[in-house]
Order: C-alpha cells, then structure tokens, then sequence
C-alpha cells in the first residue's frame, strides 16, 4: 500500500520557491521573499522532506530546478494567480458587488457577438463584475480545465474533451477581397489559393491572426502582411483601398460589404467552417452568477 505524507506548504513556501526559481540561487530568493537565508534553506528543505523528492539540484554557482521542482512551479504559480483573484474579488464585494465572473472569448466573439448581449446582462445585474479577455480557442479551454476562468467562448475546431458544451452560434471565416479583385467572381477557394497574396489583417496578438498564421504554416506557406490594424472594420475597410485580400467572420463581411467596397468569398478550408462554442468544466458547480451568465447567453443564442 503507497503512503503519502501530507503536504503542509503555505502560500510563503510557494512564492519563495518561485523567486528562488527566478533568481537562481537560495540566497537570491530569500532576499526577494525579504527573508534569512537560514530561514529560506530550511523551509525549501521541508518542502523536499514532505514531498520525499528532491526540488531542487544544488550547484556551486546556484540551483537548477528538477522536474518536480518544475511541475511545484506551474502548480504554484496557479495557486498564488487564485488567491490574486480571491482577494480581488472579495474587496468587489465589499465594494458592493455580489458576484464575479471570468470569461474568455476568442477575437470574434469579442468584436462580433458578446459586446450587445453582455451590455443586457450587465445591466440587468448591476451587482455582477465580468471580466472579459481575448485568448486563442486553445488557450481558453486550457484554462478552464486549469480552473482558471468560469467560462469561455471558443471555435468549436479544438480539443473540447472534459468539458461540457454548448452550440452558440455558427462563426465561419471567409475571404474578403477589393471588388474588382481578379478573384473577386469566385464563389468559393482555398487559402492555398491565395497564400501568396498580399494581406490585409489583424494586430499581433490577435487569437484569430494566430489561428490563421497556424493555417497558412502547415501549408508550408508565410502570409505577407502589408499592414496589420486592430479591428475587423479596419481591416474590410483597407481591403476594399486595394491593399490586400483579408481574411474575417462572415458576420463582418456581410456587414461591410457595402461600405467598406469588399466581396466575400467562401474558404473551402475545413478549419474556416467553425462554430462558436460555450464551455464550461462543470455547469452544477459554477457560482450561482456563472450560472446565470451561462443561461443568458444561451437565450441569446439562434
């Protein structure tokens, strides 16, 4: 039968092994942690004892941390981002809130789809604090099989598996082209079609230019961008002066055709037939404003 002593570190213990990790040398993470070096030793020793693993190879110059002193990293670095969180949420409350929740959303769920129907939840609870962050589709259900937030709006085209789902609404991307375009009377084409072309598209950073640049690099391919703004409307906009072709919702495209001067084209690429997802770890154990949240989104959904 395998015995495991109980792990008794407290929050001390977890931020002195990461600046001791950052520093590179016991004596440097003590002097972060504003404390001995008697003191860190020793505690960075019980850590060990109480695990039965070392964390920690000790060198003449400093230390190298082990592979179990890695995996204590990430795990600290979540505990510590939770209590962040915990403290913050908390003085909302003492500042009149009753209920915080974390969503994240790839780019176009942000600029196309929850702006309108978040502005209705908000106001119709004055008491909720959402925060709201743009991430890749991957990152975000990385992160809440990590805990890290309560709920996120993804492509449906990632790994969804552990989590619970729910269809939000249909998200396809589709090319935008000047009308007098050589493509422009296509219906239809790949983005091996039009790699080589110049592109109009999305700041750094943005999750979708990330999802596209993915794309284009499996097809051995590097798109060239003549420029990169920070808003879909932008980008249609400078399509339609004839700078580049780009590559947005079908939501955007639709709206921008007449102004911006651009015709769509359908992407015959799997990847760009995707669906916007709700998902959550577990919807009966999400906080009651969670919950709430959730049930409002999926009322507003087709």
């Amino acid at each position: 039968m395998w015995y495991f002593a109980p792990m008794r570190f407290d929050l001390t213990d977890l931020r002195l092994f990461l600046h001791v990790h950052e520093a590179g040398t016991i004596t440097g993470g003590a002097e972060r942690s504003h404390m001995t070096l008697a003191s860190a030793s020793e505690r960075v020793r019980g850590m060990e004892e109480a695990l039965g693993v070392a964390l920690l190879l000790r060198e003449r110059r400093g230390v190298q941390v082990t592979p179990a002193g890695r995996t204590l990293i990430h795990h600290a670095r979540l505990v510590l981002q939770q209590m962040d969180r915990l403290q913050g949420e908390l003085a909302d409350y003492s500042a009149g809130l009753k209920g915080h929740v974390r969503l994240l959303c790839n780019t176009s769920a942000l600029s196309e789809h929850l702006p309108q129907v978040l502005g209705g939840f908000l106001a119709r609870h004055p008491g909720i604090c959402v925060d709201l962050e743009e991430r890749a589709s991957s990152e975000i259900v990385d992160a809440l099989r990590d805990a890290v937030c309560d709920i996120g709006m993804v492509s449906d085209s990632v790994d969804l598996a552990g989590l619970q789902t729910f269809a939000f609404r249909a998200d396809p991307l589709v090319l935008v082209v000047p009308r007098d375009h050589v493509l422009a009377r296509r219906k239809a084409l790949a983005l091996s079609e039009v790699a080589d072309c110049a592109f109009v598209g999305l700041v750094e950073g943005s999750a979708l230019q990330a999802h596209i640049t993915q794309h284009a690099r499996r097809l051995g391919k590097r798109l060239n961008y003549r420029i990169r703004l920070r808003s879909f409307e932008s980008v249609c906009r400078m399509v339609g002066e004839g700078i580049g072709v780009g590559i947005v919702p079908l939501a955007v495209a639709a709206r921008q055709a007449r102004t911006a001067k651009v015709k769509r084209i359908a992407l015959t690429d799997a990847w760009a037939a995707r669906n916007l997802v709700l998902c959550v770890r577990d919807l009966d154990t999400l906080a009651a404003p969670a919950q709430q949240l959730v049930r409002h989104l999926l009322a507003d959904s087709p």
